[in-house]
């Protein structure tokens, strides 16, 4: 496959080997960007945005409406380039095709919804004869950077409200990941976007992140990933916008009352989906001490039935990680857990990039397993007594993006609300639930912004004034 850069499908004699992580096996390639293909890029997309900023909202909307139809009528072909080039199981791809589908078109239904408002400027004496109003116009350049482990849905989080806005957009997509953006970006010029709106460079954040970070022609980064990527974008970025969805060590509380059968099904799902390899995957289970035991024993039955391997496989739950490297992180973090004096209880074996889906409890607090993000099939099981004590244990690290509380008292599900501090709440729902509509996003660690089609098409418009001094009045 080729970048698409001014215009064009282009190749280059550098290329980048996609492989498929269950085994090895090549999938395609992709060109190796250089420092002359970020400037192609970014010179490329000031002129386009000269051509979007002009865009009416209907034919935004429109391109985007057809692209919808576009990836409907080809969600298997989309689902099987999801499943081959990243950790994804085939039903867990056509799941976040049927997503990103929902994605552009609630894009496109967005992009009618840029609303301005009246302002009373004659609330304050001396404006007795001025009129006025703000509305919202495209912020520019959009620069973003995608991650691997859904990547078309995440490509379509970016690009969809980016389009919806009237800006211009650079996509640089992970780069073990690139297919299904690349094919995105191809329904995207069939259904009618103009090829100087966007452009798609593949390559090395190495060699082409920091020159597209650091322009000064790139209005807004729209950036997921891990909280040091994050960290390094931040202090090389400059004056610009940056919305950010970083790293989240997510924690689900099951109170005393819980439903345990829908709270073992919601959290083995959330632990393990894309074999964990997920921002708001179930990470710390803070289960009450009166139903500890019954909990455990559950979920570590259900756990153990889970089926690993093949991704292509209909009856296959999970797949690898996306690299062998990656799995043997995973495993080292495990070990050392337990070394440390953690009790493993289930999984902990790894076959290549295939790390089985692992139950820890007694977690040293120094353990890395239980202070950082794994971002990998294991979840660590804790005890509590108290609803404060499980709320401060939930609130202990520096992340916050959403949490999850199971319970059937509304007192408690309220109180877990406001106290526990991150980006969403979702009660009896593990924290792996999200619509693509809600504003998505997290505090401390977690990032900055929000995303969600409305939300993030704030944060790629800018509000403008207009205010008439009319003395004839």
């Amino acid at each position: 496959m080729k970048m698409f850069l001014d215009g064009k499908w282009v190749d280059r004699d550098e290329k980048i080997e996609v492989l498929d992580p269950f085994d090895n096996s090549l999938i395609d390639t992709v060109p190796s960007g250089n420092d002359r293909d970020v400037e192609t890029a970014l010179a490329a997309a000031v002129r386009g945005f000269q051509i979007t900023k002009k865009m009416t909202v209907y034919d935004r909307a429109q391109i985007l409406f057809r692209a919808a139809r576009l990836i409907e009528e080809r969600l298997e072909e989309f689902a099987v380039i999801i499943a081959r080039e990243s950790s994804k199981t085939i039903n867990e791809a056509r799941k976040e095709t049927s997503r990103c589908v929902n994605t552009i078109s609630c894009s496109a239904e967005e992009a009618k919804r840029i609303l301005g408002e009246t302002i009373p400027f004659d609330s304050f004496p001396g404006g007795e004869k001025r009129r006025g109003y703000y509305y919202r116009f495209p912020i520019g350049v959009v620069l973003a950077i995608t991650p691997f482990n859904d990547p078309l849905n995440l490509v379509a989080h970016k690009l969809g409200p980016a389009i919806a806005a009237g800006n211009s957009v650079i996509l640089k997509p992970a780069t073990v990941t690139p297919l299904s953006a690349i094919k995105l970006v191809e329904v995207l010029l069939e259904a009618g976007l103009p090829p100087q709106a966007i452009q798609l460079i593949t390559g090395y954040g190495s060699v082409i992140g920091d020159p597209l970070v650091a322009d000064e022609r790139v209005r807004m980064i729209s950036f997921t990933g891990g909280v040091e990527a994050g960290k390094h974008i931040a202090a090389r970025a400059g004056i610009k916008k940056i919305g950010m969805e970083l790293g989240s060590n997510s924690p689900v509380i099951v109170w005393k009352d819980a439903d345990l059968q829908l709270a073992v099904e919601s959290c083995v799902s959330g632990a393990f989906w894309a074999a964990g390899q997920n921002c708001i995957g179930v990470q710390r289970l803070l289960v009450h001490n009166d139903i500890y035991d019954e909990f455990k024993s559950a979920f570590v039955e259900r756990t153990g039935k889970y089926r690993i391997g093949d991704k292509m496989k209909e009856e296959t739950n999970m797949g690898p990680m996306i690299t062998e490297t990656e799995a043997k992180r995973v495993e080292k973090w495990v070990n050392d857990a337990v070394a440390g004096g953690a009790k493993l209880l289930t999984g902990g074996k790894r076959r290549g990039a295939l790390y089985e889906p692992t139950v820890l409890e007694n977690l040293p607090a120094d353990a890395t397993i239980h202070h950082e993000e794994v971002f990998g099939p294991t979840v660590n099981l804790y005890q509590v007594d108290d609803l404060d004590e499980a709320i401060k244990e939930a609130n202990s690290l520096p992340y916050g993006l959403l949490a999850a509380i199971f319970t059937t008292s509304i007192d408690v599900a309220f109180k877990a609300s406001y106290d526990l501090d991150c980006g969403g709440v979702m009660i009896n729902d593990s924290t792996d639930y999200r619509l693509d509509s809600m504003p998505f996003g997290g505090v401390k660690y977690s990032g900055l912004g929000r995303e969600g089609l409305k939300f993030s098409l704030q944060e790629m418009t800018e509000p403008k004034v207009v205010c008439f001094n009319l003395p004839g009045m």
